[in-house]
């Protein structure tokens, strides 16, 4: 853990979370038994690197989850002894200091990403169901209008695509043409076109539900038209996630997924990258496996698509 970096990446968000917020460590001690440090050198770090001491980063972050789980319908007395508090007087005077309400009233306020927030020195909030987001407080990383142009063009290049493959006879639909193709190596083989167009709904599926902290979503059916059902669950879902980062500069945002194996932490400017990514690869490919089943398809050509919206 540098002390000369306020944020240094995934190391430091992983220290943070394992040794700060892991649910046994209820005291100083205990978290800097965990990083293998004094309890003096361990506190002294966190504040340097953090800009906030260790027990009250834990005690904040706790307190978010706490009203988080509140509006989602949890009770009162869980969450206060889930929080650390040995009753759930002490857990409603807290709360009330933090939020200005006590914990059974309800909470009226809008259903944001970071409703739940409270002030911090370093961006690190509670993020559901089990994750953390560090806020880029420089607010780095503006997108320019390429972006939302690649953005919008693949949605609505992968829906066009989803209605020409709903011509294909199934067979030809799951037909394996690309035998033992992997496009990311942690992911199933992509070999017919019913995969790789599984794999350009399921990618936006899955991270739309980290960004909103939803959790991780159930795979749907791959025939055709459930997929496109699928992707126009999603399509909207994920612009209006796109837009909402462009709107609050949150570029530089870094969002610590506590559910990969070890804990990750992911910079959303590099979330929406991935996905255009490997979108537009798996673009290609479809169209390539499409005319191979006989079947007439344009190139994909962003000019194209952009022409033809402004006609």
């Amino acid at each position: 853990m540098p002390d000369d970096d306020p944020l240094p990446g995934r190391d430091r968000l992983r220290e943070l979370l394992d040794a700060v917020l892991d649910e046994d460590n209820r005291t100083l001690p205990d978290m800097a038994g965990d990083a293998y440090a004094s309890p003096w050198h361990f506190a002294r770090q966190v504040s340097r690197g953090a800009g906030e001491p260790p027990v009250a980063l834990r005690r904040r972050v706790l307190m978010e989850r706490a009203a988080w789980q509140l509006r989602e319908g949890a009770g009162v007395t869980e969450v206060a002894f889930a929080s650390g508090y040995e009753s759930v007087e002490g857990f409603a005077r807290a709360f009330a200091r933090a939020y200005g309400r006590s914990p059974g009233s309800p909470d009226d306020g809008p259903r944001t990403r970071d409703a739940h927030w409270l002030p911090a020195p370093n961006g690190v909030h509670f993020h559901p169901p089990t994750s953390l987001w560090v806020a880029d407080e420089g607010r780095r990383g503006a997108p320019d209008e390429v972006t939302a142009l690649l953005v919008h063009h693949d949605v609505e290049d992968t829906r066009a695509l989803l209605e020409a493959a709903a011509g294909l006879p199934d067979g030809e639909y799951r037909r394996a043409r690309l035998p033992g193709l992997r496009v990311l190596p942690w992911e199933g083989a992509e070999e017919s076109v019913a995969a790789v167009l599984d794999a350009l709904v399921w990618t936006k599926e899955v991270w739309l539900a980290a960004v909103e902290g939803a959790g991780h979503p159930a795979r749907g059916a791959d025939d055709a038209a459930a997929l496109l059902a699928r992707h126009d669950a999603v399509a909207p879902r994920w612009l209006a996630a796109v837009r909402d980062v462009a709107r609050r500069g949150a570029w530089g945002d870094r969002l610590v997924d506590a559910l990969c194996e070890p804990p990750q932490s992911f910079v959303l400017g590099s979330v929406v990258a991935h996905v255009l990514t490997f979108s537009a690869h798996r673009r290609l490919l479809v169209r390539a496996l499409l005319r191979d089943a006989g079947l007439a398809v344009d190139t994909g050509d962003p000019i194209d698509w952009l022409t033809r919206r402004a006609t």
